[in-house]
C-alpha cells in the first residue's frame, strides 16, 4: 500500500507570511537564543546544565552534574532543531558548532553505548534500576531524534553511529529474552524515535524494539509495580501519580486496551505517535483503527478550543472526558505538540482534512502561546484564562507563569517548539502516489516529484491563497487542497476560470495535465465567528469563544480594562475584523461592543446591575503576554 509521505526538509521553503516569518525567527533567534541558555550564559535565566554536564562527563572539565535527571534530552531536542536548520538554511558556524558538541557527547559515552549524564555521574550504579520516573529511554530516544536529523542534514554519520550503538545497547538489554529486563520507560518517547532509527538505517530489529515496548506496557505482572518491589517501594508512588496510579503513565492496562486517553498528555501523545508509525510500517489494521479511535475520543472529548490537551495541572493530565476548565488548563507546549505530530502522522495513514484541521488548530494558537514575538521568552503552561494575583497563588507548579520567561528547569517545551518550527516543511505538505497534497498554506515554494509549486498567500490574516505550478516537463497529477472545516462557502479557480470543487476527505481534487504557469487561487472566507461548546463543557457554559479562519481570539487587560469577568458579549453585536500593522507585530484584531457590569459594593447582592455598553478588542490567542502582564480570557459570557 502506498500511503502519503512528508517531503525531504530542503525540498520545501517558506519565504513571506506569517508561518515563514515564525519559522525565520526560530532560525535566527530562537536556536542561538537556545544554545546560550544550554551553555548558562542567559543572565537572569534558569540554569541548564546540558552542556557543562556532557562536558564533564566527557573529562573535558571538573565539575558535578546540575539539573534534572532527564536535563539531557534539553540539549538532544536543540541538536534537533539545529540539524533540521542546516537541512534548510546551511551555516558553516553553525555545523562546526554541532559536530564539537558531538564530539563531546561521543567521548561522554560509555564503551558499551550507555549514554546518561545523570547516571553516569551521580548514580553509575543504578542504570536502568527506576524505569518508572527516571525517563533513561526518553532521554535516549530524543538522542536517537537528534542522530536521524543530523544525519538526514549533514549525510554524517557522527551522531548517527552514537545513538545507533545506544539503540544496539537498548535491544541487548530489554526484551523477552531469559538475560533482558522485561521493561519499557515511565514516558514513552523511545518508541517513535525507534522507527525514526528503522526508518533511516534500514534495520529492522528498531522496529522490533519499539513494537516491544508499546506491546510490553501494563501487562500483568506489571513491570513497574515488580521493579518497585525491587527497589524496596513497594506501595510507594511519586506525588504526581498519587490520584490515577500507573494511569498516568499509561501502563495500569496494555496499551490495545485503552479506549479513552489516560494519564500525563504529553507521554500520552507519544505513544500515540508511535502507535500510529507502526501501524502504519507493518501495516497494522488493528493498531491503526484503535490509534483512530484514541485520537478521536481525544479530539472530541478532551481537547481545548486552542488545540490544547492535559486539564489538569497536579499530573499534567488527561481528567474526565468534557472537563476543560480555562482557568485551570495545564495545555502544556508540549503536549499540543504532540497534537501536531499526531496529526501528521494519521495524515501518513490517510488524507483527512479533518485530521490536518487539528494540526493547524494545535500548531496556531495553543502551541504559538508557547513562544514570545522576540524569539527570546517561553511558555510552558498555556491557560485560557488568567487573573495573575490568583494564578500566582492558585498554583505551586513553578511552570505556571503569568509571563513567559527566559528558560525553565524543566525546559522540555522551548528546544520542543524550536525542532517543531526548524521542520515545519514536514507538516505542510505530502507527496501522495497521484501528486502533491497541501495541509498548511504558507507563502513560499515546495519542490515534488510532479514539479514545483510556489504559494503567494497572507493567510491566516488573508484569505487567498495562490498556487503557481510548474511542472517540468508538462505533467499529469492531482493537486490535494485541504478545504478547513472552519470554512462554510470555499472558491476555486484555475487559470481564471471558476471550478467546481471535488471535495474528497476534506481537500479539494484537482487532477489535469498541468503547464508551467497554470494558477490556481483558493478563497477561504473567514468571517468572526463565535463558537459555543458541548453543554458538557460545564466550565464554558453560556460563553462564546472568537475564531476567524484557524485562529482562536481572547481579549486582554491592556485593551479591555481589568476585571474581564465583568464582560459580556450581546448575542446580536457585531464584530469586525480589521488589519492591524502596529499591534503585536501585525496582525488581525477583532473590534465591537461588548456590556461591562459595574462593579459593586457588596459580594452578594439581589439587585440587578446595569451593564454599560464599552468598546471590545479581541487579539490572537497565541500573541497574548506580549505586552506586559495582565488578565486573559479566551471564553466571553454571551448575553
Amino acid at each position: 500500500m502506498s500511503y502519503p509521505t512528508s517531503l525531504p526538509l530542503p525540498s520545501v521553503a517558506f519565504d513571506h507570511g506569517f508561518l515563514a516569518g515564525r519559522a525565520k525567527l526560530v532560525r535566527d533567534t530562537v536556536i542561538p537564543w537556545q544554545w546560550e541558555a544550554l551553555n548558562d550564559r542567559i543572565a537572569g535565566a534558569e540554569r541548564s546544565g546540558c552542556v557543562h554536564n556532557f562536558q564533564v562527563a566527557a573529562g573535558e572539565k571538573p565539575g558535578k552534574f546540575h539539573g534534572l535527571f532527564w536535563q539531557d534530552s534539553d540539549l538532544a531536542k536543540w541538536i534537533e532543531a539545529a540539524s533540521y536548520r542546516l537541512a534548510t538554511h546551511p551555516d558553516a558556524a553553525l555545523a562546526a558548532e554541532l559536530d564539537r558538541l558531538i564530539a563531546t557527547i561521543a567521548k561522554a559515552q560509555r564503551p558499551d553505548g550507555y549514554l546518561n549524564t545523570y547516571f553516569q555521574l551521580v548514580e553509575p550504579a543504578n542504570r536502568w534500576a527506576n524505569l518508572r520516573d527516571c525517563h533513561e529511554l526518553y532521554v535516549a530516544g530524543h538522542f536517537i531524534e537528534a542522530g536521524v536529523a543530523h544525519f538526514a542534514a549533514t549525510g554524517k554519520r557522527t551522531l548517527l553511529d552514537v545513538v545507533g550503538r545506544l539503540a544496539d545497547l537498548i535491544g541487548r538489554t530489554f526484551g523477552p529474552g531469559p538475560e533482558q529486563v522485561p521493561g519499557y520507560c515511565g514516558h514513552e518517547e523511545i518508541e517513535l524515535a525507534l522507527v525514526k532509527l528503522a526508518r533511516a538505517t534500514g534495520v529492522e530489529r528498531y522496529r522490533d524494539l519499539a513494537l516491544y515496548f508499546i506491546e510490553q506496557r501494563g501487562r500483568s505482572p506489571n513491570y513497574f509495580e515488580v521493579e518497585a518491589r525491587r527497589r524496596g517501594e513497594d506501595g510507594k508512588l511519586p506525588w504526581h501519580m498519587h490520584h490515577d496510579g500507573l494511569g498516568t503513565l499509561q501502563a495500569a492496562r496494555p496499551v490495545r486496551e485503552l479506549t479513552e486517553p489516560v494519564g500525563h498528555a504529553v507521554r500520552m501523545m507519544y505513544l500515540l505517535a508511535a502507535m500510529i508509525d507502526l501501524a502504519r510500517d507493518r501495516p497494522d489494521a488493528a493498531l491503526a483503527e484503535q490509534s483512530r479511535a484514541l485520537w478521536a475520543a481525544i479530539v472530541q472529548r478532551h481537547m481545548y478550543v486552542t488545540g490544547g490537551v492535559g486539564t489538569e495541572p497536579y499530573g499534567e493530565k488527561f481528567c474526565e472526558p468534557f472537563d476543560l476548565p480555562p482557568d485551570r488548563a495545564y495545555a502544556e507546549t508540549c503536549a499540543a505538540i504532540g497534537v501536531v505530530m499526531c496529526a501528521r502522522r494519521l495524515l501518513e495513514l490517510e488524507l483527512r482534512g479533518e485530521y490536518a484541521d487539528v494540526m493547524e488548530r494545535a500548531l496556531y494558537n495553543n502551541v504559538l502561546a508557547g513562544l514570545a514575538l522576540d524569539g527570546r521568552t517561553f511558555f510552558y503552561v498555556n491557560p485560557l484564562e488568567v487573573v495573575p494575583a490568583v494564578a500566582k497563588r492558585r498554583y505551586e507548579c513553578h511552570l505556571v507563569r503569568t509571563q513567559r520567561v527566559p528558560w525553565f528547569g524543566c525546559a522540555c517545551c522551548p528546544p520542543n517548539v524550536a525542532r517543531l518550527f526548524a521542520s515545519l516543511g514536514d507538516y505542510a505538505y505530502s507527496q501522495t502516489v497521484d501528486g502533491l497534497a497541501v495541509h498548511l498554506y504558507a507563502g513560499g515554494t515546495a519542490r515534488f516529484k510532479g514539479g514545483t509549486v510556489q504559494v503567494a498567500t497572507e493567510y491566516p490574516w488573508q484569505d487567498r491563497v495562490e498556487f503557481r505550478i510548474d511542472p517540468a516537463p508538462a505533467a499529469g497529477f492531482t493537486l490535494h487542497l485541504r478545504l478547513p472545516g472552519w470554512c462554510r462557502a470555499p472558491r476555486l479557480t484555475l487559470n481564471g476560470v471558476a471550478q467546481k470543487i471535488e471535495n474528497v476527505s476534506g481537500y479539494a481534487r484537482l487532477r489535469r495535465v498541468w503547464q508551467s504557469g497554470d494558477r490556481v487561487v483558493l478563497d477561504l472566507p473567514m468571517p468572526v465567528e463565535r463558537v459555543r461548546a458541548d453543554a458538557r463543557v460545564f466550565a464554558a457554559a453560556g460563553q462564546v469563544a472568537l475564531q476567524r479562519g484557524p485562529v482562536v481570539y481572547c481579549v486582554e487587560e491592556v485593551d479591555n480594562g481589568p476585571q474581564l469577568s465583568a464582560l459580556s458579549l450581546p448575542r446580536a453585536a457585531k464584530l469586525e475584523a480589521r488589519a492591524a500593522p502596529d499591534v503585536l507585530g501585525g496582525c488581525v484584531i477583532i473590534e465591537g461592543s461588548a456590556l461591562r457590569t459595574p462593579l459593586g459594593d457588596k459580594l452578594y447582592s439581589i439587585e440587578t446591575p446595569a451593564p454599560v455598553t464599552v468598546p471590545l478588542r479581541a487579539v490572537p490567542y497565541a500573541l497574548w503576554a506580549n505586552r506586559g502582564e495582565g488578565e486573559m480570557r479566551v471564553w466571553l459570557r454571551e448575553s
